[in-house]
């Protein structure tokens, strides 16, 4: 159980990390305001699928993060913070980069002024491995150069310069989340994993996909979900950041077949052009190296190596294969 009774506030609450790491907050008994994504229809987005034990559990402020005044306002009365809201598609950063500068640099800006301003007493920001781009060395450590290979990459590392230098000229107390290739239930068709696994679960053997040679390493939500929680708690990795991942790494189209194989059928790989990257962004390799996380957060994969990826990989998909969870997708499409 939480140890505090002081309200935690999660932005990007209605997404699929933010979702997945808010009903964890709550079953962990904390007392936890949500930001969500302020649209006309009133969607929570997936915490509208949440037990309802948990949404009567839980403040919802609806707004957005762009928006300094209205993430002051969400930010009012509470003790920590957990910074998860961003755009994070890599392929439509490509065509809309203004808006990744808006979103992810001038949000976390927002976030840390306010933080500042009202004396928070913890800000956690979500960085990404992105940011370190083609491995120069692996496992990758938290000195890796930093290597903005997309315009969502040089988003999320200025995002990051933003955060900590208000730690170092303000004394605000920010740590950075980095979370490697984090997949599972309810994660958007945009991601590999939920790109194949909802093309065989719509019954394709033909499965689209962009470069496959590409190597990386996939933590589990529930893995990453708890890396927030502990760094929420770690006096340690303030002024800090630590990677999160599984300390395994694998090729995209090892993958598929691995995806294949554990949901019992056969399938042929096809490139469509689309799904590549440009060929200088493409990041060729990612892999975690965890050991800050493990010194000092006392945090390990609970979903590590091949195992894990496996025993990952099946509870993704017996959700995606749920009719009810797959009709939500548009598994036909190629969405950036």
């Amino acid at each position: 159980m939480a140890t505090t009774t002081k309200k935690v506030l999660v932005t990007g609450a209605d997404g699929f990390i933010g979702s997945h790491l808010t009903e964890r907050l709550v079953r962990a008994g904390y007392d936890v305001r949500a930001f969500v994504y302020y649209n006309s229809f009133g969607s929570w987005g997936w915490l509208d699928h949440s037990d309802a034990e948990i949404r009567d559990n839980l403040d919802v402020f609806a707004g957005d993060i762009r928006d300094p005044h209205g993430v002051r306002t969400a930010m009012d009365g509470c003790d920590r913070v957990l910074h998860l809201a961003s755009l994070i598609a890599i392929p439509y950063s490509y065509h809309s980069p203004d808006t990744y500068i808006d979103t992810n640099i001038k949000g976390t800006l927002n976030v840390v002024q306010a933080a500042r301003d009202l004396d928070i007493s913890r800000v956690v920001c979500t960085s990404t491995s992105e940011v370190y781009g083609t491995a120069l060395f692996a496992p990758i450590t938290e000195e890796h150069p930093l290597q903005p290979q997309s315009p969502y990459s040089a988003s999320k590392i200025g995002a990051d310069a933003i955060a900590l230098s208000f730690q170092k000229s303000f004394g605000t107390p920010i740590s950075i989340l980095r979370p490697f290739n984090t997949y599972g239930p309810r994660q958007s068709c945009r991601a590999v994993i939920p790109t194949i696994i909802g093309q065989i679960a719509s019954g394709q053997r033909t499965i689209s996909l962009g470069a496959i040679s590409p190597t990386r390493d996939f933590s589990f939500v529930e893995d990453t979900a708890e890396g927030f929680i502990q760094a929420l708690n770690c006096d340690e990795l303030v002024g800090n950041t630590v990677n999160i991942g599984s300390n395994f790494e694998i090729s995209i189209g090892d993958l598929a077949s691995l995806i294949a194989e554990v949901m019992g059928v056969e399938i042929t790989i096809q490139t469509e052009e689309a799904r590549l990257r440009p060929e200088n962004s493409e990041v060729n390799r990612l892999l975690a190296n965890t050991d800050k996380a493990q010194a000092i957060m006392d945090w390990n994969p609970n979903f590590g190596g091949l195992s894990g990826l496996k025993k990952g990989l099946e509870k993704t998909a017996q959700w995606f294969q749920c009719p009810d969870n797959l009709k939500l997708y548009k598994t036909n499409q190629y969405n950036i």
